[in-house]
């Protein structure tokens, strides 16, 4: 039986078991809101395994074998991550839209050369974002530890050469180890305050704010031998401990906090202390139950297969599958079928096989690292000796029993009890106790032995589970029904008049689109919609806070028209300029129009709080701007639009509906023009594309209700407006049916977003806004 040493610790396997359920059920269902600090328990032990692995090479020959090193990584995490990203680029071209089809692309060529996390944070993506998740989005955090991965054993190795009192074995290697983990956790730590305070989104997925977490791990595993002398109650005491601080982490820390500094300290500390408290005692740790038992250590085993495909099964289950009871319970099962195939088909097999391993020369002597696992002998017995009784030599017999005979000689070499092979782990799972080398590696024949009946297991597992999620969504959902754009004939074109029937015409249009089966053929297409947003709107650079508004690039209409309209606001009145660009040209030389403002900056007297830095510092000037402009050349008309969500002010200072509203008419009416401004409402809350649209799902996937804040928002509005002796809006009627908003009207897209119009499906709306506008005798 192998040593102790050599068995995989029971209480990190559980760990890995409690971190992984936190990701997934965090991931999953929202709930515990820190379960997302899973990762930074997993760091910890990685960081910990990694480098007591390198720490056995140096004392056991003074150096590191790299080649072996690294070719152990590759086999333990290479075929699985390989297949889930195959298997998700491949699934996300059938579907995703294109243009989340090829961000998918990026995002796993990112993950295969181990810069997930660096991408994620230069393009600014939120971890938090319920609307923006990559289905590959979890690979940050494998980045992170193979980058570590890579550079650590290096840094190392390096260390060791240049300091000659590294050179010698044992202790004082361990303390240069030390000591260079100690400062990489300090440079992490002050890193990680810095970034989290000026980029929080960009400090999540910061190499330099996390590298201090697998550094920790470092740490402990260079203090391995004077924790390893610890007494069984103390060790006890920290375990449970450590246990407690975890839990505690995953229901304390929600998504607000700041992380990873200083609330990652929480997970990562509780992690620390359950690996220290279990370094040399009974790897069984069988006091420790909620992480010992059989289902946390099997759940543990399965970690990194399950870790790998828990967010790519959510994401596309979100598209492919309507919201319900079911819907948790059928993700749940493909889940738990696709780790537990890939476990046993690939994670296990090749993890396990020759692939990689350095073959000796014909006549070289193997390398024996210490301690191995000693196959057992069967020692000689002397004649007479009975099974259960004592024996002393020289002993004589008690009394009543026969006098034994004089002892046989001892064989010398006793044979030896075949036992079979004792294959303990030469890279240990994400989590699990450093083991043993083998001896020799394995050969391909002894593998497939060993693992061709697992990997026919995989298969059948795969088979079964594939036909029970079937039956699942049949009972479920009823038949599901493909639908293929290349297959679906386009409607007859849509009537374009832009007339006094251009609304009549628009609304039947959008209650059309309420009750399609299909989709028709769009122009412009969801796919370049999507891929272009705003940057297809000719006003854009009239509202980025980077570039200063041109008041002549930004006027439309003839410049020596005798009225003058201005269109003011954040990005919604941006979404809504192609409409009054269109206005203008088609007046017949009446009227021009200017149309700044800023996105993320409401014109309001109170400074609403955004999520940008450069809107929170440049929205007070552009708003200053405006007001310039309109003193230089008097304004007709102002239509003011503003997004309809609920606000934060500078300072914290939470904002209903009315006041919303109260603070926009305080702002535009101490410049714009008593009774001739207008308060034209955002288009509801659309569904979000992103998520929607498939291919494979018709267009009812994309249907949204009207939001009870969107309402309140548009009563406080028209209510203000009234008192005010202005005008108010709505884009209800030009947008929605009987509270139902689609995606598109016609062959027209209606938003490229949840909330702002495209291009095309505004320039749709210019006869609508005329006609209420001359409705009102403003035009």
């Amino acid at each position: 039986m192998p040593s102790s040493a050599s068995r995989p610790r029971r209480d990190l396997q559980g760990l890995r078991a409690l971190a992984v359920v936190g990701v997934v059920a965090g991931h999953l269902t929202g709930w515990p809101t820190g379960g997302f600090a899973g990762v930074d328990v997993f760091f910890v032990i990685s960081g910990f395994l990694v480098t007591g692995i390198l720490l056995r090479d140096f004392e056991a020959s003074g150096s590191v074998d790299l080649r072996g090193f690294f070719g152990r990584r590759l086999r333990r995490l290479l075929p699985a991550a390989l297949l889930v990203l195959t298997v998700v680029v491949s699934l996300g071209y059938v579907v995703f839209h294109r243009t989340r089809a090829e961000q998918t692309l990026g995002d796993a060529l990112s993950a295969l050369g181990l810069v997930s996390n660096w991408r994620f944070g230069l393009e600014g993506r939120d971890y938090f974002s319920a609307t923006d998740v990559s289905p590959l989005q979890h690979f940050w955090s494998l980045s992170i530890e193979e980058q570590f991965s890579l550079v650590w054993p290096l840094l190392l190795v390096i260390a060791v050469a240049v300091l000659p009192v590294a050179r010698r074995r044992g202790a004082v290697t361990r303390a240069v180890v030390g000591v260079i983990a100690v400062l990489v956790v300090a440079a992490s730590a002050g890193a990680a305050v810095q970034l989290t305070a000026s980029d929080p989104a960009g400090a999540y997925f910061s190499t330099l704010a996390r590298a201090g977490e697998l550094g920790v791990g470092a740490i402990l595993a260079a203090l391995a031998p004077p924790l390893a002398r610890m007494p069984a109650l103390l060790r006890g005491a920290f375990a449970w401990l450590g246990l407690a601080v975890i839990v505690a982490s995953f229901l304390v820390i929600e998504p607000a906090s700041p992380f990873p500094a200083p609330w990652a300290a929480l997970p990562v500390a509780g992690a620390a202390v359950i690996v220290a408290g279990g370094i040399g005692g009974d790897p069984r740790h069988r006091h420790l139950f909620p992480l010992t038992n059989p289902l946390s250590v099997a759940l543990g085993d399965v970690s990194y297969s399950l870790y790998l495909w828990h967010l790519p099964v959510i994401v596309f289950a979100g598209v492919l599958l309507p919201p319900g009871p079911s819907w948790m319970p059928i993700v749940l099962l493909i889940t738990a079928v696709l780790t537990i195939a890939t476990y046993l088909g690939i994670e296990q097999p090749i993890h396990r096989s020759p692939w990689l391993e350095r073959r000796r020369a014909v006549g070289e002597e193997p390398v024996v690292p210490e301690p191995v696992a000693r196959p057992t002998t069967l020692a000689s017995r002397p004649a007479g000796w009975v099974p259960g009784q004592r024996y002393y030599p020289g002993a004589r017999p008690r009394m009543g029993e026969p006098d034994a005979a004089p002892p046989a000689p001892v064989d010398p070499e006793p044979p030896t009890v075949p036992v079979p092979p004792v294959v303990p782990e030469s890279e240990p799972r994400r989590g699990s106790e450093p083991a043993v080398a083998p001896l020799r590696p394995p050969t391909w024949a002894a593998w497939r032995e060993r693992y061709s009946a697992r990997i026919g297991l995989a298969a059948a597992v795969l088979t079964i589970g594939a036909g029970a999620t079937v039956l699942a969504i049949f009972v479920a959902y009823g038949a599901p029904v493909l639908q293929l754009p290349a297959l679906v004939a386009a409607p007859p074109a849509a009537d374009q008049a832009e007339v006094a029937a251009a609304l009549p015409t628009l609304q039947a249009e959008l209650a059309a689109a309420v009750s399609a089966s299909t989709w028709p053929e769009l122009h412009p297409g969801l796919d370049e919609v999507i891929r272009e947003s705003s940057s297809d709107n000719r006003a854009h650079d009239c509202f980025t806070p980077d570039v200063a508004p041109d008041p002549g690039r930004c006027t439309f209409g003839d410049p020596a028209a005798s009225h003058h309209l201005y269109l003011v606001g954040d990005s919604s009145a941006m979404a809504y300029a192609p409409a009054i660009a269109k206005l203008a040209e088609q007046s017949g030389g009446s009227w021009r129009a200017t149309t700044v403002g800023m996105y993320g900056c409401r014109f309001t007297d109170v400074m609403i709080e955004s999520r940008d830095p450069a809107v929170n510092a440049g929205c007070e000037t552009r708003k200053a701007q405006v007001r310039a402009m309109i003193a230089a050349d008097p304004a007709d008309l102002v239509i003011v639009s503003n997004a309809f969500t609920l606000g934060t002010a500078i300072g914290g200072a939470s904002l209903d509906p009315a006041q919303l509203a109260n603070s926009t008419f305080a702002e535009v009416g101490t410049w714009a023009p008593t009774g001739r401004t207008v308060f034209l409402s955002p288009p509801p809350h659309g569904a979000d594309l992103n998520r929607c649209y498939s291919p494979l799902t018709g267009p009812s996937s994309c249907l949204a209700a009207v939001d009870d804040v969107w309402t309140q928002m548009e009563t406080a509005t028209e209510a203000e407006a009234t008192a005010t002796g202005n005008t108010a809006i709505s884009a209800l009627p030009f947008t929605c049916v009987q509270n139902v908003c689609p995606a598109f009207a016609g062959d027209t897209p209606v938003r490229y977003d949840e909330t702002h119009l495209t291009p095309a499906f505004a320039e749709r709306l210019a006869p609508i806004l005329q006609q209420e506008l001359q409705t009102r005798g403003l035009y």
